[in-house]
C-alpha cells in the first residue's frame, strides 16, 4: 500500500489554498491521524516564526537605511532643519503615541474582543445524511455558515443529544453560543473539548475558553488559561501573551 506524502497538502491547508473537496478530504485524514495533526500544528508554528523573523529583518533593514540617510545629512548650528527631519520627528512621535496608547492601559473585555477575536470558522459539511443526526449536523452547519448562530446552536444541540462525544459539533455548539453571547453555555462546551483532549479542536477550544473567562469577568481563570496558551506554542500563543500584558 502506497504511503501518502502529506507535505504538499499540509502547506496548502495551512495557507488556506484548498478547495472545498480537497479540504473535506484532508480534514477527514486529520481526524484519524494524530501524527498528521501534530505535523500540521508544527508547520503552522514554524510559518509563524518565519513570518516574525522576516518582520524583524525588515525593521532592521529600514533602521539601517534611516541611519545611513541621517549620517548623510549635514548638521550645522543655525541651519534650518530639513523637511526630512521634520517628517522623521513626526513619525517618531506618532509611534511613541501608539505605543503609549496600547501599553499604558488595561483593556476591557469588549476591547479585547475587538482587537483579538475572530469568529470560529465553520467548514463545509463532510457527512452524508445517513441518519437524523447527520442531517441535523448539516443543517446546523449551514445555519452557522450564514451566521444564524441561534438556529445553528439549536441543531447542534440535537446532534449532541444523539452523540455527546461528537467533538466537532461540541466545538461549533460552543462557538454558536459565544456569538450569541451565551458565554456560560459556550464555556461548558469548550471545557468539554479541552478535557476530551484527543481531538483536533483542543487549541481552538482553549483559546475561546479564555475569551469566555474574559467576558464573564473571571480574571484569574482567564490569566491561567492564557498563560497555558502562551506557553503551549499554539497559533494563539502570541495573542495570549499580548492579552496577558493587559490583564495583569
Amino acid at each position: 500500500m502506497k504511503t501518502i506524502d502529506f507535505s504538499y497538502f499540509i502547506e496548502k491547508y495551512n495557507a488556506g489554498e484548498m478547495d472545498d473537496t480537497e479540504k473535506q478530504w484532508f480534514q477527514r485524514e486529520l481526524e484519524g491521524n494524530k501524527n498528521l495533526r501534530e505535523e500540521v500544528k508544527l508547520r503552522a508554528r514554524t510559518d509563524m516564526v518565519l513570518d516574525n523573523y522576516a518582520s524583524i529583518q525588515l525593521r532592521n533593514k529600514l533602521r539601517s537605511i534611516e541611519k545611513q540617510r541621517a549620517e548623510a545629512i549635514p548638521s550645522r548650528n543655525g541651519r534650518r532643519p530639513s523637511p526630512v527631519r521634520y517628517a522623521a520627528a513626526i513619525a517618531v512621535f506618532a509611534l511613541l503615541g501608539s505605543i503609549l496608547l496600547f501599553t499604558g492601559k488595561n483593556l476591557t473585555g469588549e476591547e479585547i474582543l475587538e482587537r483579538f477575536y475572530t469568529p470560529y470558522e465553520g467548514v463545509a459539511a463532510s457527512r452524508s445524511a445517513e441518519s437524523i443526526a447527520d442531517e441535523n449536523y448539516r443543517t446546523a452547519l449551514d445555519y452557522y455558515n450564514i451566521h444564524d448562530y441561534s438556529t445553528a446552536a439549536l441543531f447542534f444541540s440535537k446532534v449532541l443529544e444523539d452523540n455527546p462525544g461528537d467533538m466537532e459539533s461540541t466545538m461549533l455548539f460552543g462557538a454558536s453560543n459565544f456569538e450569541e453571547k451565551n458565554y456560560p453555555v459556550a464555556e461548558q462546551s469548550f471545557k468539554h473539548v479541552v478535557v476530551n483532549n484527543d481531538n483536533f479542536f483542543v487549541e481552538d477550544a482553549q483559546w475561546y475558553l479564555a475569551l469566555c473567562y474574559i467576558q464573564t469577568n473571571e480574571k484569574s481563570k482567564a490569566i491561567d488559561q492564557l498563560s497555558l496558551i502562551r506557553d503551549s506554542g499554539s497559533i494563539y500563543s502570541k495573542d495570549a501573551r499580548k492579552i496577558l500584558r493587559k490583564l495583569k
